[in-house]
């Protein structure tokens, strides 16, 4: 907006002022009233009457209507902010001065063809990020690609394994990046309404509390069998001298773009008789992908032998391991008992602190605790738990001796040409 003309004023709380600086990627994540989606509308605004011609899309992974997108929130702010008269809202979409757009889209309406239509646009803001899937930030991010182009972000964390959540908060954040946590405490703005809300969450709801208002991810499924809060008070910065070490697979029993995980997991028993997971190298890919990553993983932790489940695959997985290195030690683990149950007698060791995480591995903590004496209530299969559990099932047999010991697993003897030969 010219200044000859007016001066638009906009109260920005101070959490975002980082926000306010070129960035490829903005990102503000928290709970409920941090203004989190009001920022971001007014900023389109802001850009839109500063840059003739801007071009922005708002993008959520699923929207059904256009009640489910920010065009009211943005409409407000237009009428708000008094400047109607430079823009025009239209059914679905916001006509900006200069002839711009701001256009409304649900990702999973796209394919990587039609979304090539946004490859001009100046930002893309996502919209509930917490929602958006692997597949629809892969074709996005490549798509906005306009020079000193942004994409913007906002959303309430629910897991450290959401690609979006991993993307900006995760070991390595993309250059160009500014993220900022913000909460209701940082909103000058917080009226008593949600004020009332919040003391009533933190009184009835304290399990949900922390997710709802403070940004944390979701809370332990009710019933799980193991707690956040042990799993945390145990965690180790390094391993003690290590006794035995094994590296667990659990493979999924299919490889395509919507199959499970192939869970990889470096478990361990110390010179203290405790155990200990110290690495998760867990990965998606064909049999040969997997076979090669848990070979060159036991190699990488000089591992006594690998433990596999065979239930699903049987005598395949043991061939793919050996047709990547023949006579490799493997210890087979075949299931009698469901998920939940074999997992009990591990939950217990955690219990009594008997075990514990040689770093962070939010991926397998996030499964872990989304088991219950029920089952899992976690999306997809816990692959990554299911592979710790064979692995300290072998290290601590007495305590998780099933019902029928002489089914539990077979051993495969080295022979001239193995890797311990």
């Amino acid at each position: 907006m010219s200044s000859s003309t007016r001066t638009l004023r906009i109260n920005t709380p101070r959490v975002f002022a980082p926000l306010l600086q070129p960035g490829r990627y903005k990102g503000a994540y928290g709970g409920r009233g941090s203004g989190k989606s009001h920022f971001f509308a007014e900023r389109v605004v802001d850009r839109a009457l500063d840059e003739y011609g801007l071009r922005v899309v708002c993008i959520r992974e699923v929207q059904k209507s256009l009640k489910e997108s920010a065009k009211r929130l943005i409409d407000d702010k237009i009428e708000g902010l008094g400047v109607g008269a430079y823009f025009r809202s239209l059914t679905d979409h916001i006509v900006t001065p200069g002839g711009g757009i701001v256009l409304f889209q649900g990702m999973q309406d796209h394919t990587s063809e039609s979304i090539k239509s946004l490859e001009g646009f100046d930002i893309a803001w996502i919209e509930e990020g917490q929602t958006l899937s692997e597949r629809s930030l892969e074709i996005l991010r490549p798509t906005i690609r306009k020079p000193e182009s942004e994409i913007w972000a906002s959303w309430n964390p629910r897991n450290a394994t959401d690609p979006l959540d991993a993307l900006l908060r995760g070991a390595e954040v993309p250059r160009g990046a500014i993220v900022v946590r913000a909460n209701w405490r940082d909103n000058p703005f917080f009226p008593q309404t949600l004020r009332d809300e919040l003391a009533h969450d933190k009184k009835h709801k304290p399990d949900r509390y922390a997710h709802i208002w403070e940004g944390e991810y979701e809370p332990t499924a009710i019933g799980a069998i193991w707690s956040r809060q042990n799993i945390h008070q145990n965690r180790r910065a390094e391993a003690p001298d290590l006794e035995r070490i094994l590296v667990a697979i659990d493979p999924a029993v299919s490889n395509n773009a919507n199959s499970d995980e192939h869970g990889i997991i470096v478990v361990a028993q110390g010179a203290d008789k405790r155990g200990y997971v110290i690495d998760d190298q867990t990965i998606k890919g064909s049999p040969r992908q997997w076979a090669s990553r848990a070979i060159s993983t036991l190699d990488r932790y000089e591992a006594d032998a690998i433990v596999i489940e065979v239930n699903q695959g049987g005598d395949m997985v043991r061939h793919t391991l050996e047709s990547v290195r023949p006579g490799v030690r493997i210890i087979e683990v075949r299931a009698t008992r469901g998920k939940h149950v074999r997992a009990e007698p591990i939950s217990a060791l955690y219990e009594q602190d008997r075990i514990s995480h040689v770093g962070s591995f939010p991926e397998l903590e996030q499964q872990m605790c989304q088991i219950t004496s029920g089952g899992y209530c976690g999306d997809g299969s816990p692959d990554r738990v299911d592979a710790m559990v064979w692995g300290f099932t072998e290290l601590f047999p007495k305590l998780t001796a099933l019902d029928e010991p002489e089914e539990r697993y077979r051993e495969y003897s080295l022979g001239e040409n193995s890797w311990m030969g």
